[in-house]
């Protein structure tokens, strides 16, 4: 870890990330930054695992980074079958489906500002071990002044740390769909998750068919006001 912490400060931080998952001992880590708006931006992404866990996320609007990020504390599940149901409903049956077994997040934390979440995930239950949890408290404390130096909220745009915007299709196809149906971002995004959910989509590739115009979402019927035939003439 001592190594890892080392290559955070280089410019080649996004394969040290990567090389944290062996001494963490994970299947999978993400590191998330807020980004000012309702979604928060994945800076990087070891691979499906992680990339399929970050898009449940985003797509369903719930889940133990969200709730890190807002309260800017550690969320650490051990096991996710035994998680209450009224908590993340959705999500624990979709990330079980997708292999998802414990997760743990670590708030990016400057005073009481929260820049982000590191986001461990693993393929079997149980929690980290005394030594590991000492280890991501580091790996936090170096990836937070990393995040820092981007801005915040996400100022300057991540490709000039040769990150790409993960979301960029969402955040745009929520304007897009934010003027077609003359609704705020909130609520376009709402029913953007609502289209992607009900039809077995994620959210990135329903933002992608919007962005490319192969998909337009249809505005909602007016809501019908029940007449009493009493008040009939």
């Amino acid at each position: 870890m001592a190594e890892i912490l080392r290559l955070l400060q280089t410019d080649d931080w996004s394969d040290a990330v990567a090389d944290a998952a062996e001494p963490l001992g994970v299947d999978g880590i993400s590191v998330s930054a807020s980004s000012g708006s309702d979604v928060n931006e994945i800076l990087w992404s070891s691979g499906a695992l992680s990339d399929g866990f970050e898009d449940l996320q985003v797509t369903l609007g719930q889940g133990p980074g969200l709730d890190s990020l807002a309260a800017g504390t550690a969320v650490r599940i051990h096991d996710l079958t035994r998680v209450r149901p009224d908590r993340w409903p959705a999500l624990v049956v979709e990330a079980t489906v997708l292999g998802v077994q414990a997760v743990f997040c670590f708030p990016l934390r400057i005073g009481a500002i929260t820049l982000g979440v590191l986001t461990l995930v693993r393929t079997t239950s149980g929690p980290l071990t005394s030594a590991q949890g000492d280890d991501a408290s580091a790996l936090v404390a170096a990836l937070t002044q990393r995040v820092l130096d981007l801005g915040f909220p996400l100022l300057s745009a991540p490709e000039d740390e040769g990150l790409p915007y993960h979301y960029a299709a969402l955040h745009q196809a929520t304007g897009m769909v934010s003027a077609q149906l003359s609704v705020s971002l909130a609520e376009a995004l709402l029913r953007l998750r609502a289209h992607a959910y009900s039809n077995g989509l994620n959210l990135t590739d329903t933002a992608q068919d919007i962005v490319a115009r192969r998909l337009r979402l249809a505005p909602e019927p007016p809501q019908m006001t029940a007449v009493d035939d009493a008040d009939e003439d």
